[in-house]
């Protein structure tokens, strides 16, 4: 009397599915890293617990070594007031944010503040949220 069951069990397994869900991890994170646009220089910023609205503005940055930035352009402490008119030369409210690294000395965002201040310009200070 044979007792065997019909229907025999393979120790197989089908790795297909899971590589078509691999790739299609692969192709989502691919796109969507494209998304993400890295255009500022890398400081550490001070901390902050309050929110901030975006607007379009011009970065004047500031890194530890205290090196001045226009958006990703490195200009001098001399050129730093023609470089920020003519960032946002025919801008209706220019304004400018303000990117110093948390090292910096606050001498050197009172400089910035006061060429945003002499020629009419909001400025707003970047901070990392917490």
């Amino acid at each position: 009397m044979n007792l065997r069951g019909r229907n025999k069990v393979t120790p197989e397994f089908n790795m297909s599915s899971m590589t078509d869900i691999v790739f299609l991890l692969l192709i989502f994170f691919m796109i969507a890293s494209t998304l993400v646009s890295a255009e500022a220089i890398d400081l550490l910023l001070p901390k902050s617990t309050s929110k901030t609205t975006q607007t379009k503005n011009v970065a004047v940055s500031i890194n530890k070594d205290i090196e001045y930035f226009v958006g990703m352009k490195q200009v001098s402490k001399d050129d730093l007031e023609q470089a920020i008119l003519k960032e946002v030369e025919g801008q209706e409210k220019p304004t400018i944010t303000l990117r110093i690294d948390e090292e910096v000395e606050m001498k050197h965002a009172v400089f910035v503040m006061d060429i945003a201040n002499k020629n009419k310009i909001k400025s707003t200070l970047a901070v990392k949220s917490q």
